[in-house]
């Protein structure tokens, strides 16, 4: 069997790795030009919401800098549902993107922000992804 292009390597739905599930408020930033192809497999009732007033349940964040990203960080955790996720991705080493970002950085700026990572995902050829939330102990 070949994995379908859309899905990455694995041969899962990005969406499913992603954890994006019906009734959820997404906030997309800074994504590739073929991200929605990515993420055409969406549950129902799913909203793409542009506003930062509105509280999201999903935010995924595309850095290229790390002075981007810890800029833009807390600004994003305002817009986060407690119970929600924040997904950040970087270029992958051998995309060859100018980035200043790996793994171990966006990790450790999520920490740094009181996050706690629980899951990593190849989102495709050029892009990998840390899965953010908000830990048990500190939601409101």
């Amino acid at each position: 069997m070949v994995a379908n292009r859309l899905s990455g390597y694995s041969g899962t739905p990005l969406v499913k790795k992603l954890g994006i599930k019906s009734g959820y408020k997404l906030r997309i930033l800074n994504e590739p030009e073929s991200y929605i192809d990515l993420i055409k497999e969406l549950p129902e009732e799913v909203y793409f919401i542009e506003g930062a007033d509105i509280p999201v349940d999903f935010i995924h964040y595309f850095a290229l800098k790390t002075r981007e990203l810890e800029k833009d960080l807390p600004l994003l955790l305002d817009q986060l549902e407690q119970k929600g996720m924040i997904w950040i991705s970087w270029p992958k080493k051998a995309a060859k993107r100018k980035t200043d970002l790996d793994g171990n950085a966006v990790r450790k700026i999520g920490i740094k922000h009181g996050l706690v990572d629980i899951k990593v995902c190849s989102v495709n050829e050029v892009w990998s992804g840390l899965k953010f939330v908000i830990p048990l102990k500190d939601r409101k």
